[in-house]
Order: C-alpha cells, then sequence, then structure tokens
C-alpha cells in the first residue's frame, strides 16, 4: 500500500499582500499536490499567482519552476509537483487595488 499524508499548510485564512505558505518536509515523498481553494476575492483587479519552491534545508529557497495562475476568482486550484528534495512551500504573489483572497493551502503527498 503506498503511503499518503495531507498537509493543511494555510487554514481558512484571508491574505492581502504576498507571502509564503509554511515549509513542509516531504522528502520521503515521490510525488505533491499543492491544493489552493479560494474562499473569497476581494478589490479590485486581485490576482494571485502561486509559485513552487523547494530547499535542501528548509530555510534557503529556490524557485522550482511550477506555477499557477493567476487566479481571479474563487474555485480550486492545484499544482503538481515531482523531482523535489526535501522541502517545499508555495511563493504567492498577490496584486490589485485593495487585494484580498480567503485561502485553504494543503499540501497532498504520496510515495
Amino acid at each position: 500500500m503506498r503511503q499518503f499524508n495531507a498537509a493543511p499548510l494555510e487554514l481558512k485564512k484571508q491574505f492581502k499582500e504576498s507571502f509564503q505558505t509554511h515549509p513542509f518536509e516531504a522528502g520521503w515523498a515521490s510525488e505533491a499536490i499543492f491544493f489552493i481553494m479560494v474562499e473569497d476575492v476581494s478589490g479590485s483587479n486581485s490576482q494571485l499567482l502561486a509559485e513552487v519552491e523547494i530547499s535542501h534545508d528548509g530555510f534557503n529557497w529556490a524557485y522550482e519552476g511550477s506555477v499557477v495562475g493567476p487566479i481571479y476568482e474563487k474555485g480550486l486550484n492545484f499544482i503538481k509537483v515531482s523531482c523535489f528534495g526535501n522541502w517545499l512551500r508555495l511563493n504567492c504573489k498577490i496584486e490589485g487595488d485593495n487585494p484580498g483572497f480567503k485561502l485553504l493551502v494543503q499540501l497532498a503527498l504520496k510515495e
């Protein structure tokens, strides 16, 4: 049987500016999917861009190349990742006029 772990990184939080999710140690897994549930969007011309970052130590980060967005509206979005080393997180860029995003971000890992 395959191993599976679902890790909530951000739980129904309101974001008004760019941020990075909590990092997660995932070196045991061979595949990962970030799920980004947008529950609400406020402001004008609001957009969210989420980029995957990887790390060997959980402190120093590099852009992995996978991205989702720009996201403009409510709904479920995802990014699939493989060959990521040990640590994962999302670098989320928020832009717009008085932007706001209520998000639930979850990382699903599988071996």
